[in-house]
């Protein structure tokens, strides 16, 4: 009798002590989540605060493309500092983020050739590809092209890193025997 007191007792403990570390687990979370999903809201924010491509290239000011996917782990590591790039230059330079999964955008995707992500493209203020970079980047690297944008003398600027990630084949629109029925 008294032994089945004590599991009773000691499963009530168990059970507030279970009760309690999910509690606190839920809490953190709950506190914490902009630190911990920062760029993954950042990467998923950049489409709704997108310049049009369109109106970027006739606007007569210089522009920063992005490729980018929100699956793409680099992608997510950089978010932060491009979104910092936005906030400090947006008002001398458009911001244009183009998710290469978005098939709207495919047509940008051949013509920029972007076979890795992320891939910043920065374009004067005529239009014209000064530099690309393709992968994770350096932040005074991306800077000195940014404060070289409005330079009289420009010379195209390729910078690859290998840490990168390649595009995933879209097979949405993907047609096989199978498919119609």
């Amino acid at each position: 009798m008294q032994s089945e007191s004590r599991e009773q007792i000691l499963n009530t403990k168990l059970k507030t002590i279970l009760i309690l570390i999910i509690s606190i687990v839920i809490i953190s979370i709950c506190l914490f989540r902009n630190f911990l999903f920062k760029s993954t809201y950042l990467l998923k924010s950049f489409g709704e605060l997108s310049v049009d491509p369109e109106i970027a290239f006739t606007n007569n000011k210089p522009t920063f493309l992005e490729f980018y996917a929100e699956w793409c782990e680099v992608c997510k590591e950089m978010a932060p500092q491009v979104s910092a790039f936005k906030d400090e230059y947006e008002k001398d330079i458009n911001f244009v983020f183009l998710n290469v999964d978005n098939q709207k955008w495919d047509n940008y995707i051949q013509k920029y050739a972007v076979n890795g992500i992320p891939q910043v493209n920065l374009f004067d203020k005529k239009g014209n590809l000064i530099s690309t970079f393709i992968g994770k980047q350096d932040e005074i690297k991306i800077r000195k092209s940014i404060s070289n944008i409005e330079k009289e003398e420009k010379t195209y600027e390729e910078i690859i890193n290998a840490e990168f990630s390649k595009i995933q084949e879209n097979k949405n629109n993907e047609v096989n025997p199978r498919s119609h029925g």
